[in-house]
């Protein structure tokens, strides 16, 4: 009625990211890509995108680029949680 009961404009949030075996992917986490030959990897955010930077080269990539086509989870294997 009116206007007085509008909807508030929800706030943007980072995707949720889950690895091949279904498991969260959270910044700070360390990561196997199983792409790009990066090795062992840690998940950076900037802004509202995931990066994953090898700890070998220094490389970064953006999570859009490590998407499995089949499942849509990353294509990634948890190594380690973001406390360790």
């Amino acid at each position: 009625m009116f206007g007085l009961f509008k909807k508030k404009p929800k706030e943007k949030q980072p995707p949720k990211l889950l690895d091949l075996n279904n498991n969260p992917i959270v910044e700070g986490s360390v990561v196997k890509s199983l792409r790009y030959e990066l090795g062992v990897c840690t998940v950076e955010l900037e802004g509202l995108e995931y990066f994953y930077v090898s700890k070998d080269s220094g490389q970064r990539i953006s999570y859009t680029k490590m998407v499995d086509a089949i499942t849509e989870n990353q294509k990634v294997l948890l190594v380690g949680d973001a406390k360790e």
